[in-house]
C-alpha cells in the first residue's frame, strides 16, 4: 500500500535520508526502529505529505503522492488517523466529545449517527460506557485507548503509531500491545509505527525495519529481524553501548 523509492532528505548539510527503501504491505503493521535522531520522524512526515523528499518517491495505491497539490494533500491527510505518543486528548473535552471531534470536522453525519459511532469506537477499545469521563480521570493505558477510538472515528485506511507505549508500565504496554494488534487484525487498517519499545515491535509488527545513517539496514519479520546478523540490529536489540551505533 505504501511504497518509499529512493527516498534523500537534507536539512541544510544535515543528511537525513540517504536512499531509503521499503514496502509497507497492505492490511499489516510496519514497525520502524533505529537509535534516537536517526530521522523516523522525518521519514513519517514524508509518508503524509508533510514534507517534500529532495529526491525520490513515496506512492501510495501507486501514486505518487510528491506529486499532489495541495488539494489533494489535504484529502491525502483524511486517509489517516493518528496515535501520539502521549494520545494528544482535548483535556477539557469529555473521551466522548474527544472522539466525536474528527466526525464533526470532516462529515455530515447527524448527531445520532456520531454519537452511534462514538460509542463503537470507544467499545471496540475497551472503554464502552465511558464516554462522559475526561482526560484528567484517566490512566496513562486509557489515554492511550481513547486516542485510538479518535484514530479510528474515521475509518482510516492508514494508521500511525508515534511511540505508543512511551510512558507505561510493562503490564500496561502489553495491554495497549494487545489492544492495537487486535483492532489491527480486526478493521484491517495499514499501520506504521515508530518505536524504541522493542518488546512491543515485536508483539505488532508483521514487519520491522530499521532505520539507521539514512538507510534502511534491516527489513523482516519480527523472527528474521531477531536472527539478524548485521552488527547494528544485534547491537540495538542486546540494548549496549559498545558497538558501531555511537552515543
Amino acid at each position: 500500500m505504501i511504497e518509499i523509492r529512493n527516498l534523500y532528505k537534507s536539512f541544510g548539510t544535515q543528511k537525513v535520508l540517504d536512499g531509503v527503501n521499503l514496502a509497507m504491505e497492505k492490511g499489516k503493521t510496519t514497525v520502524i526502529v533505529g537509535p534516537s535522531g536517526c530521522g523516523k520522524s522525518v521519514l513519517i512526515k514524508h509518508i503524509i505529505g508533510l514534507l517534500k523528499p529532495d529526491r525520490g518517491q513515496i506512492l501510495i495505491d501507486g501514486e505518487d503522492i510528491g506529486k499532489y497539490d495541495d488539494e489533494r494533500k489535504a484529502k491525502l491527510l483524511k486517509r489517516f488517523g493518528f496515535l501520539f505518543q502521549s494520545g494528544a486528548l482535548f483535556d477539557s473535552m469529555s473521551l466522548a466529545e474527544n472522539v466525536s471531534f474528527p466526525l464533526r470536522e470532516h462529515t455530515h453525519l447527524s448527531e445520532k449517527e456520531i454519537m452511534a459511532r462514538v460509542e463503537e469506537k470507544l467499545k471496540l477499545v475497551g472503554l464502552g460506557g465511558a464516554g462522559s469521563k475526561y482526560p484528567a480521570e484517566l490512566s496513562g493505558g486509557m489515554k492511550k485507548r481513547a486516542g485510538l477510538a479518535r484514530a479510528i472515528a474515521l475509518d482510516p485506511d492508514i494508521i500511525i503509531f508515534d511511540e505508543p507505549t512511551t510512558g507505561l508500565d510493562p503490564v500496561m504496554s502489553d495491554a495497549v500491545d494487545t489492544m492495537i494488534r487486535e483492532t489491527q487484525e480486526y478493521l484491517k487498517f495499514t499501520a506504521v509505527a515508530i518505536s524504541h519499545d522493542m518488546a512491543s515491535t515485536f508483539k505488532i509488527g508483521h514487519k520491522v525495519a530499521m532505520l539507521y545513517n539514512g538507510k534502511i539496514v534491516e527489513e523482516g519479520t519480527p523472527e528474521e529481524f531477531k536472527r539478524s546478523k548485521s552488527p547494528v540490529v544485534r547491537q540495538f536489540l542486546a540494548r549496549k553501548a559498545e558497538g558501531p551505533i555511537k552515543v
